[in-house]
Parts: structure tokens; C-alpha cells; sequence
């Protein structure tokens, strides 16, 4: 199974790609999570993406693209992979679309998960995450105790590109560069569109229901 998941910064992409990853036991893969982890490192390539990330803005294409391309031919990709977080842009699309040709293998389909602009960030604006990896919510997930990790105890923080006023330019960002393929995979009959739920059980509900038929 080979799938893209498509939707809004906090429409829960992410939840419901290591759900289906579990399920299909094919790999997930996140651009956001990889350039995370190079600027937790202090790598050049961490580097370059932290000030495009900070001000809410997307990746340059010619650094996600050779990312995803790298990622997508190693052998753990041979039997499916979830894509979240790529593509963003039509010409990421289009370079997708000759990536794929060129290892000869087509995509299953693209999941659109579709959420309100207000919903998200009031999603996005209360969640609280810790360096081990836990993620929480300050109403619909809380810690224990408050502002602490359950798991590891420390200190929980707000990333920067969750604050509200990164929120509404990454909703713009999206509107203008992404949505735009909701459209593109549609016409050639790859898109299926399910509601991102309040919680994420019914959301991963629909998603499964959705993907049975593929």
C-alpha cells in the first residue's frame, strides 16, 4: 500500500500515519519528523530548514524532494509507505510522479484528512510536546501534571510553529501551496477525502473504512 496523507498542519496526519503504519507494517514517513530530528542535531540541512520553519513557511522543494527520494528507495519502501508531509507544492507532485515512474510503481491513493481552520488552531495552539518524543494537550490530552511529562518527567514546551500566529501563516501557506492538490490528485481519480474527528478512534474509523475499498 502506498499512500500520500494530505490535510491542513493539525488535521492529524501524523496520528493516523502510525496507525496505518502499524497496520499495513510499511514505513512512515515525515518529512516534518526528519527535518526535526536534523535540527535537533544541528545538521546544515537542520539548519537551512529552522528558518524557513520558524516564520511558518515551507521547505524549499529541491531540499524535501531529494529527502523523500533518498527515503522512498531504501529497502524497508519495497512492499508501501505513508507519506506525510509530502508533497506540499504541484511541482513536488509532479517530481513525485517521476520518482514513482522511474522506480516503476504507482500510488494506492491520497488521503485528504478535512478539518476547519478554526478547529486547528485550537488544536494546535494548546498542544504541548516533550523532548522524548510524548505529545500532549493542554485540554483534550493533558499531562498528569501540568507542564510536566508522564513518561520522563521533564519539562513540557510549546514547538514554535505551534504558537497561534505561526498557526494562522502555516494555514496561509497551506491554502495558497498545498490545497491546491486536493484538486490535482482528484482529476486523476487517486483522492479520497474522510473528516478529521474530534477523537482520533472515529477519525481512524472513517480512514479504515475509506481505505477498504482501495
Amino acid at each position: 500500500m502506498r499512500i500520500i496523507l494530505l490535510g491542513a498542519p493539525g488535521a492529524g496526519k501524523g496520528t493516523q500515519a502510525v496507525i496505518l503504519s502499524e497496520k499495513y507494517n510499511i514505513p512512515h514517513i515525515s518529512t516534518g519528523d526528519i527535518f526535526r530530528s536534523n535540527i535537533k542535531n544541528n545538521t546544515e540541512l537542520g539548519k537551512k530548514a529552522k528558518e524557513y520553519i520558524d516564520k511558518g513557511l515551507l521547505v524549499p522543494d529541491e531540499l524535501t524532494i531529494d529527502i523523500v527520494k533518498n527515503r522512498i528507495n531504501k529497502s524497508d519502501c519495497s512492499e508501501g509507505f505513508i507519506l506525510d508531509g509530502f508533497p506540499r507544492t504541484i511541482r513536488q507532485a509532479q517530481e513525485l510522479d517521476k520518482i514513482l515512474e522511474d522506480m516503476g510503481i504507482e500510488l494506492d491513493c491520497v488521503l485528504n484528512i478535512n478539518v476547519s481552520g478554526d478547529k486547528i488552531i485550537k488544536r494546535l495552539s494548546g498542544r504541548r510536546v516533550c523532548q522524548c518524543g510524548k505529545t500532549y494537550h493542554i485540554q483534550n490530552n493533558p499531562p498528569k501534571h501540568e507542564g510536566v511529562c508522564d513518561s520522563c518527567n521533564r519539562k513540557l514546551f510549546q514547538r514554535e510553529d505551534d504558537r497561534e500566529e505561526t498557526i494562522i501563516k502555516r494555514l496561509d501557506t497551506y491554502h495558497k501551496q498545498t490545497e491546491p492538490l486536493i484538486e490535482y490528485y482528484k482529476k486523476i481519480g487517486k483522492l479520497i477525502t474522510v473528516e478529521g474527528r474530534d477523537r482520533i478512534d472515529d477519525t481512524t474509523r472513517e480512514v479504515l473504512d475509506a481505505l477498504n475499498g482501495v
